[in-house]
């Protein structure tokens, strides 16, 4: 009898120890996915702060070699008004506007220009066009003239233009609001 019961243990138990050898290395290797994801993910994000740094710095060496002190906003935009509107309304959301525009990357290439492509007419906020472009406009008045340096997140961001803009760069927008 204590055979039989030695043997029915056995039995019982087996397969719980096969099951959870077995377990075991899921477990392991789950932990090792996860691992591997987030040292991929740590990577991702420092790869990004290093070329958030890049720009930054490219920005701030243009500043200092054009000599102007732009204005930095919250959101990365750097702006500059060059010519103050003595009496123009200060621009909102939802607003109309017309725009004379050039746009150049940062070593001074033309890539855009309201003298080629015409006058742009947008309602900020709400068009595309690029989100710094937007954002910048709220800084400014009807008849100001400004410069504004976008970073790429905020101007055509990781894959450029596909045309005059490259990837990941940032760009120069000088604008004058009609």
């Amino acid at each position: 009898m204590k055979s039989i019961f030695k043997q029915s243990v056995l039995l019982l138990v087996i397969p719980f120890m096969i099951t959870s050898c077995q377990s075991a290395p899921e477990k392991k290797e789950q932990k090792s996915d996860v691992e591997s994801n987030e040292k991929i993910k740590n990577q991702i994000v420092r790869v990004n702060q290093l070329e958030l740094q890049k720009e930054n710095d490219e920005m701030d060496a243009y500043e200092r070699s054009h000599q102007l002190n732009f204005l930095k906003s919250n959101s990365g935009i750097r702006y500059f008004v060059y010519k103050h509107s003595e009496k123009g309304d200060s621009i909102k959301n939802k607003m109309l506007v017309s725009l004379d525009f050039e746009i150049r990357l940062l070593d001074g290439t033309l890539c855009y220009s309201s003298k080629n492509e015409g006058r742009k007419e947008m309602i900020v906020g709400a068009d595309e066009a690029e989100s710094g472009l937007h954002k910048g406009l709220l800084f400014l008045k009807r008849g100001d003239k400004a410069l504004f340096l976008l970073p790429s997140v905020l101007a055509h961001g990781l894959m450029g233009d596909y045309k005059k803009i490259p990837p990941q760069m940032p760009i120069l927008f000088d604008v004058a609001v009609n």
